[in-house]
């Protein structure tokens, strides 16, 4: 059985996540020519090609998939177990890496984690707004923050807010020029803002709900963008209906700028969650992240 070290199958990790001898050798601090001994030696003692080279990038092989599969999740749960032994310590240290939204950062994670950090001055936090679906345990997140029914099963799921309302707005003047929908179905007749999601890879359907009735509509217009922002900037300027969140609309709406139309279809739904592997070890640092995010009503 080949003898491997853990520190070689943290070298072949980063270059394939990297995709580049360059980038993984400046993560690591070492020469490029180092890393690729390494991992050349690496390949030696398996007996088998875990990258292919060529001379503008670096890809895993089918062996190093999976190996890249089998073994990150175990290094990963390594790391986590080496790092809970900060419990030790007199003081709760470590980095915290979290994926969300821009809107869920800015008025869920800021305003609570911004007090944590001024009591824990070793405790780091980096957050990365992203509107795609991402796997944070290939992507080395400790944790995401998504709705609620966008959480996968196998998931831990702490609530860390109310519950949310969508809201169908459009600009004042928009209206001169056409009628108020009174029905989700009278959607196909404006100009509606479409949102399309990268993971999902095609537009978002507009989602209605009133009593047991609940319908899923395809609207269609000028304008697609990939973020709520850009969505409701069109809107308040009139070229179109924008599907948003009632938190991002009510300020322009109490402005006279937006007005809302279908109210009694936009039902509330479960509030942002913060979500991270069930099989994690919560580091002291972790801890006291996820209780401080903690929704309490």
């Amino acid at each position: 059985m080949p003898h491997t070290n853990l520190d070689d199958l943290q070298a072949f990790l980063a270059v394939a996540r990297e995709g580049s001898f360059t980038k993984a050798a400046a993560k690591f601090g070492v020469s490029q020519s180092a890393l690729s001994h390494t991992i050349r030696g690496l390949e030696e003692r398996l007996g088998v090609r875990l990258l292919t080279r060529t001379t503008r990038s670096v890809s895993p092989t089918g062996a190093g998939e999976r190996l890249l599969r089998g073994v990150a999740p175990r290094l990963e749960e390594i790391e986590a177990e080496l790092e809970a032994l900060g419990e030790l310590r007199e003081k709760p240290a470590g980095t915290i890496r979290i994926t969300a939204t821009e809107f869920a950062a800015d008025t869920i994670l800021w305003p609570k984690l911004s007090p944590l950090l001024r009591n824990y001055p070793d405790i780091k936090i980096e957050i990365v707004t992203e509107y795609r679906f991402v796997d944070i345990v290939a992507q080395r997140y400790d944790a995401g923050v998504r709705i609620g029914e966008q959480v996968a099963k196998d998931m831990i799921a702490v609530r860390i807010g109310p519950d949310l309302r969508m809201a169908v707005v459009g600009a004042p003047g928009y209206f001169k020029a056409r009628p108020e929908p009174k029905r989700p179905q009278d959607l196909i007749d404006h100009n509606c803002i479409n949102l399309r999601l990268s993971t999902l890879g095609g537009l978002y359907a507009w989602e209605f709900e009133r009593g047991k009735n609940r319908l899923n509509v395809r609207v269609d217009g000028q304008l697609t963008f990939s973020a709520w922002p850009q969505m409701l900037n069109a809107a308040l300027d009139g070229l179109g209906l924008a599907y948003v969140l009632e938190d991002v609309a009510i300020p322009h709406i109490a402005k006279g700028g937006l007005k809302r139309v279908l109210d009694d279809w936009c039902a509330p739904f479960s509030g942002y969650h913060l979500y991270y592997p069930s099989r994690r070890q919560p580091t002291p640092a972790f801890a006291l992240v996820v209780e401080a995010l903690r929704y309490r009503g």
